[in-house]
């Protein structure tokens, strides 16, 4: 017997519009990501599933609402954090380009204190200190070790997410039933690192869409 994961990111929010880190705030869906979330409705509205998962964020809960107008089969939805996205703890709320700026000038300032750069002017300074920043937001985003200041790491999901696979396949195998899933971005990369037999070096490179979903076939 095969039964089926379907499993799809939430739609846009106005964090991720203003390219705000989200983490575990919660962001409303844009109207353009409500026009997602309905796109992502007539995508699955063939499927048939009896189980659907959400997080306590309202952009997993919205978009699943709009998916789960056509499938009156599914009579069971279940609320489950272990799938919620990463923690970016004292940088929810601040924006990709404020980070930039602070880190960028931070470092260039430590550095100026050491001795380790020339003072610099106008072009130069700001060319230097964007950077600086632009490398450091991308460790924060895409490294698998490193956690924000009071957040989590990719590796600190991927353990929670892991466990939240193992309870779930349980169930799906006990009940024999179909599942649908509205992740998260960062959730979804174990998720699929998992299902997809993905290196740590593939799943760190992953970008998941807002209006697509993915299907994994389980065998019991």
């Amino acid at each position: 017997m095969k039964l089926k994961i379907y499993l799809f990111r939430h739609a846009q929010t106005y964090y991720n519009k203003k390219h705000i880190f989200t983490g575990w705030k919660d962001s409303k869906l844009t109207p353009f990501g409500k026009k997602q979330a309905k796109i992502m409705s007539r995508k699955l509205k063939t499927k048939k599933f009896q189980v659907a998962y959400q997080t306590r964020l309202s952009r997993s809960k919205n978009t699943l609402k709009e998916v789960l107008k056509f499938h009156p089969e599914c009579t069971k939805t279940i609320t489950d954090d272990r799938m919620i996205e990463r923690s970016y703890g004292k940088l929810e709320g601040k924006s990709h380009t404020s980070f930039v700026q602070k880190e960028g000038l931070d470092s260039y300032k430590t550095l100026q204190h050491w001795h380790k750069i020339d003072h610099l002017q106008g072009r130069d300074k700001d060319i230097f200190i964007t950077k600086v920043g632009e490398a450091e937001l991308k460790i924060v985003r895409r490294s698998y070790n490193v956690a924000p200041p009071g957040g989590e790491s990719i590796k600190m999901v991927e353990k929670r997410v892991n466990a939240f696979i193992k309870d779930l396949l349980k169930k799906m195998k006990k009940e024999k039933v179909n599942v649908v899933i509205s992740a998260h971005g960062n959730s979804m990369r174990p998720f699929r690192k998992h299902f997809e037999k993905l290196t740590k070096e593939q799943m760190m490179k992953l970008e998941n869409p807002w209006d697509d979903y993915f299907e994994y076939t389980i065998t019991v």
